[in-house]
């Protein structure tokens, strides 16, 4: 039985994705997926997007309470 997701949203940084998930780009088209959990960026600015790269941290990326 797969996974079911689960997604976590934290403060001040990335969404974590927990399960088996079906990641697609805006065309449709699969993104890979190395890893079970996968952190998928909030702030904009990563350069692996959709994948975080910790870059909100630098920036200062703040999400509301």
């Amino acid at each position: 039985m797969a996974d079911p997701a689960r997604i976590t949203a934290y403060p001040d940084g990335p969404l974590l994705v927990r399960g088996e998930v079906d990641l697609r780009d805006a065309a449709g088209r699969p993104i890979p997926q190395n890893r079970r959990t996968v952190a998928l960026c909030r702030c904009g600015l990563s350069t692996i997007k959709p994948f975080c790269d910790g870059t909100h941290k630098a920036a200062g990326f703040r999400t509301d309470d």
